[in-house]
């Protein structure tokens, strides 16, 4: 969600229980990124292997993943493609990711707090 929607929800005086950006940040427990030439590195047995097979991942080094490890154990995934090498920013991939990810607990969120307003819990 973004700021200006939660500052207009505010003034507004919405009070009820519903999901917050405080509440989406709290879920995480932990955040891990890599790009996908990292990651398919990291499956390699040998990555020496990778190399002499003459498989140049240059594509894979533009596309960015973010993986949030949600505080129940659960997990979600975010990712950024820069189509342009020229462009590419690996810090700003990251937040892309990032934010990719987190649009994924709104609705895992909205669930849990409407069964819980169901079972008279909220």
């Amino acid at each position: 969600m973004n700021d200006q929607i939660e500052t207009e929800i505010q003034k507004k005086g919405l009070t009820a229980p519903r999901v917050t950006p405080a509440r989406i940040e709290e879920v995480i427990a932990s955040e891990h990124y890599f790009t996908a030439a990292e990651g398919v590195m990291g499956a390699m047995q040998d990555v020496g292997a990778y190399a002499e097979a003459g498989i140049t991942p240059r594509s894979l080094g533009l596309l960015t993943f973010c993986v949030l490890a949600l505080d129940n154990g659960f997990t979600v995934t975010g990712e950024s493609a820069c189509a342009s090498p020229e462009n590419f920013d690996a810090e700003l991939g990251r937040k892309i990711a990032r934010q990719n990810a987190m649009q994924k607990i709104w609705p895992l969120e909205g669930y849990l707090l409407r069964q819980k307003l169901n079972d008279g819990e909220g």
